[in-house]
This record gives structure tokens, sequence and C-alpha cells, in this order.
């Protein structure tokens, strides 16, 4: 497994939780699901994540899918319910609604980022 690390900015949101921000993680995934089923590493990608920047790589994978003549599955997996933000998953992905306690379980709380040299 590969680590890719980019910086976060942290903001605070509507409904008074704090957000994280980075740039460049959604090219990061659209990278590694186009490389894994070129590779036809995977039949299924799915996303945690509401960025529509990500609905390119739906489409692309939909295009590579044709062109191997294989099926292959992208969905987005969101939080919905009263405290949701957004109630839509990325464009041209099928759309996973689950409750925001079992979205939060999903995400990785690890800390990747290398323990820091004083």
């Amino acid at each position: 497994m590969r680590v890719f690390a980019r910086p976060l900015r942290y903001r605070m949101t509507k409904n008074g939780r704090e957000k994280a921000e980075e740039k460049g993680v959604d090219v990061r995934i659209a990278v590694d699901i186009v490389r894994a089923v070129l590779r036809e590493e995977c039949d299924v990608a799915l996303i945690f994540s509401q960025d529509q920047d990500l609905s390119e790589v739906a489409k692309e994978v939909r295009e590579i899918a044709r062109e191997q003549r294989r099926w292959i599955k992208i969905a987005s997996a969101f939080p919905s319910g009263e405290d949701a933000e957004n109630i839509r998953g990325v464009n041209n992905t099928d759309w996973v609604r689950i409750d925001r306690e079992t979205y939060d379980l999903c995400l990785d709380s690890h800390d990747h980022f290398p323990p820091r040299i004083r």
C-alpha cells in the first residue's frame, strides 16, 4: 500500500462541525481508481465523497468498462439525514446514502504522516 500525503486546512461548517479541506486529494483518488480499473484490479469502486470533480472519473470508468467489455460499478457513499449538508452523491455514480454515524466510521482516522522530527 502506498500513502500519499496532502496538507489539510480546517474550517467550521454551518452546523458547527470542523471540516478538513484538502487540495489534490480528488485528483489522487481519480488516478488510483483509473489505474485499478485499467489493471483490472477491481470491479467496484466506492468513493466516500461528494466532490463533484470526481464525476469525470466516473465517466472515464464507464468508458474503460465498454472498451474492456466488462462490468464495473462506480458509486459514491455520503451521509444522509437531517444534519447532512448535501443530499446527493457524485454525479455519474450510483448513490449510496448512509447515516452520519456509519459514514464517520468508514473514514480513515489514522494519522499517515511520519512523526515530526524535533
